[in-house]
């Protein structure tokens, strides 16, 4: 085949449609390569939740990371790219777990973690035989690319850097599609990479993207040590606070919740996901119920003042009309930092979507590429109330958490709320964002309305 020129790259991260966001953080996917680019080839990055789409950058090769709710978005960028002559490759979760839609839209597709392919991929291009879908057949346990963040650079994010200790999750919820995509494989960086990370971060304030950071308690006690020997070795200016999504089973130990409040620990994700029991169940989460209790876990992480950020989901079995007031009842009376209240959504590849495909209750079945589906909206029919009504439970949910009164009671500082002063300016940054955030994406469409439609006819 023909050899092809590779002088400049353009990697996108699309939005859900052509609009701006205000809770954007830094992809980390786009870091990681271009630090695997040789350094004779120009690679540009876009993130559209930051910055419009230059339609007309000149590029040899486009590379867009696509998630589900982005796909529809990405399929029209790539369609603009190709007619324009210019190969496209995706991936992401999505390619990798809908591969046969994504090849329709892309000339080259890669499954699974890039970093392992990349390489070869740009030397298949510039010899002219670029393949079809790229698989990393032999995924590493020990992580070494480390990101190049000069990519976001002159960009407006969220004042936290990110970085990644390890990947994949000890858990098989029922409707996640992280062990889709990584299967039981899990893989982290050396402590020492991860600390050298975390020493090298912009901002005071750090991110843990680890699916969970507790992938075991011997690695988390390892990691948590080496920080708060880091956190003592620098001088104060230097010292750093940092947040993760770790599952609520680290709250059993009162010695590692010492360890994550003595190494800076500030806020943690937990996916709370339903007060009911029996949902739990169902999610094959049942074990967030067990000891300690919501109530007793959360006091334990007030004392350390740490803040927390719980995510609710519902549309299971036992949820009704009225989960939605006695969960966001709990949530202000718990003081919690910041609150996600969802609609279950059956995300391709995850147990749930198999199992509502099977059952005949997914409304589209391939929502993503609907074209009357908006953010929001409920996608399949649950049990215990109508579509409309998990829609409008859930956006009434949200405001009524970020309600002003609700804002003030539950970030009111020591004693009455949880906030200690010093992390009382992220707590209420990070509620103004989300409350902006909420009216912001509530009811929109997929994709950019200004395209056409024809290309997805036979799709959904």
């Amino acid at each position: 085949m023909t050899k092809r020129r590779l002088e400049r790259i353009l990697m996108i991260r699309p939005n859900m449609g052509d609009f701006r966001s205000k809770d954007a953080m830094e992809p980390l996917a786009p870091a990681l390569l271009k630090s695997l680019t040789p350094p004779d080839i120009a690679f540009t990055f876009m993130d559209e939740r930051v910055e419009p789409i230059d339609l007309e950058h000149s590029a040899d090769l486009v590379a867009i990371t696509v998630e589900t709710f982005t796909a529809r978005r990405a399929y029209q960028l790539s369609q603009h790219f190709r007619d324009r002559g210019i190969p496209v490759v995706m991936g992401g979760y999505h390619p990798t777990l809908c591969t046969e839609e994504v090849q329709q839209y892309a000339d080259a597709v890669v499954v699974g973690d890039a970093e392992g392919v990349w390489q070869l991929l740009l030397k298949d291009f510039m010899s002219g035989e670029l393949r079809a879908v790229y698989r990393d057949t032999s995924p590493q346990t020990q992580l070494h690319v480390q990101p190049d963040r000069s990519v976001f650079r002159n960009k407006r994010y969220a004042p936290l850097s990110l970085i990644q200790h390890g990947r994949g999750c000890r858990f098989v919820c029922d409707f996640c599609s992280i062990r889709s995509f990584y299967g039981s494989h899990q893989a982290a960086y050396s402590i020492e990479q991860t600390v050298r990370a975390f020493d090298e971060a912009r901002h005071r304030r750090v991110f843990f993207v680890d699916d969970n950071l507790f992938a075991s308690k011997s690695a988390l006690i390892a990691l948590l040590k080496v920080l708060v020997r880091y956190n003592r070795s620098v001088p104060f200016h230097r010292r750093k606070q940092w947040c993760c999504q770790i599952s609520l089973d680290v709250c059993r130990d009162e010695a590692v919740l010492d360890l994550l409040a003595e190494s800076g620990c500030f806020m943690v994700l937990i996916g709370f996901e339903s007060l009911q029991a029996d949902n739990l169940k169902e999610m094959a989460k049942g074990w967030n119920k067990g000891r300690p209790t919501y109530e007793q876990a959360l006091q334990r992480l007030r004392q350390r003042n740490i803040l927390v950020y719980g995510t609710f989901v519902f549309g299971y079995a036992n949820d009704s009309v009225s989960s939605f007031a006695e969960t966001v009842d709990f949530s202000i009376e718990q003081k919690l930092c910041i609150a996600n209240f969802n609609p279950l959504t059956p995300m391709p590849g995850s147990p749930v979507y198999d199992r509502l495909r099977t059952e005949g209750r997914l409304l589209h079945r391939r929502w993503w590429l609907e074209p009357d589906y908006h953010y929001g909206q409920a996608i399949f029919r649950p049990e215990g109330m109508t579509p409309e009504q998990l829609e409008q439970g859930c956006y009434d949910a949200r405001l009524r958490f970020y309600a002003p009164g609700s804002i003030a009671s539950r970030l009111m500082p020591w004693p009455v709320g949880q906030t200690s002063w010093k992390n009382l300016d992220i707590a209420v940054l990070a509620n103004w964002i989300s409350r902006s955030e909420i009216r912001n994406k509530q009811g929109r469409h997929l994709g950019s309305v200004a395209q056409t439609d024809e290309a997805y006819a036979d799709q959904t």
